[in-house]
């Protein structure tokens, strides 16, 4: 319960900064929808995801990995067909530039902008379960 509990508000952590960030996550009844969406990434991420894995195995064998994240994306989107209010409009990044770095600006709509943030999503995680490890 407590892994559980743990990931859940790492998600929940995720995907308010990936939306503040990031324009195209849209939340229709604010913070409700927004808990309502971390509940639905979690249960995906404990149920469908290793579902899909295991469908994807042989593509995922055969490119050494490479297509993991194609069941964040399917998780994503089977996310937003559950969840009342939660939508991908599209991936909207303004771009960044810094003294060092240019990173320029992005936008994807349709299929590209689920890949994308599930993309951001998954490295989010994965960098806040480092942190809290």
């Amino acid at each position: 319960m407590k892994r559980i509990l743990k990931l859940f508000l790492i998600e929940l952590a995720t995907l308010y900064l990936i939306s503040s960030v990031v324009k195209g996550l849209v939340f229709e009844k604010g913070i409700e929808t927004v808990l309502l969406t971390a509940g639905g990434l979690t249960v995906a991420a404990y149920l469908v995801k290793p579902i899909i894995n295991v469908l994807l195995l042989p593509i995922n064998l055969l490119t050494f990995g490479l297509f993991r994240w194609l069941s964040s994306a399917i998780a994503l989107y089977l996310v937003t067909l559950v969840v009342p209010g939660f939508k991908v409009t599209s991936f909207a990044f303004s771009g960044l530039s810094t003294q060092w770095m240019d990173i320029p600006s992005l936008n994807f709509e349709g299929i590209l902008a689920f890949i994308a943030f599930s993309f951001l999503i998954s490295l989010s995680v994965s960098i806040l379960h480092w942190i809290v490890k």
